[in-house]
């Protein structure tokens, strides 16, 4: 069994147990979370699409890390101008473990 859930502007297809890594959300380390937009759930028999979300799905999730990702490194630069500028982001994240899908 999976579903396709929505967050943060992307999708992500999740079974139950998993462990997946998205946007940064407002909620603290051990807390649970329900994912409410669900666009596809896949039973063993089943393969159901919302239009567009599946009515009465949910998934829910255990919090277990907020963090942020490796830090990428951006150059800015204008020729012939002698201007260059090094900017570093560090994307932050949200670290999920897929407890239960319900249909």
């Amino acid at each position: 069994m999976f579903a396709v859930i929505e967050t943060g502007g992307k999708q992500y297809k999740v079974n139950e147990g998993d462990i997946i890594f998205v946007e940064k959300l407002d909620v603290q380390e051990g807390d649970s979370y329900t994912f409410d937009r669900v666009l596809a759930v896949s039973k063993s028999d089943a393969f159901t699409v919302g239009s567009p979300l599946v009515d009465g799905a949910s998934v829910d999730a255990q919090v277990v890390k907020n963090g942020k990702g490796k830090k990428i490194y951006v150059m800015k630069y204008k020729a012939k101008k002698n201007e260059k500028k090094k900017i570093g982001h560090r994307q932050p994240y949200t670290k999920l473990q897929i407890e239960k899908i319900n249909f």
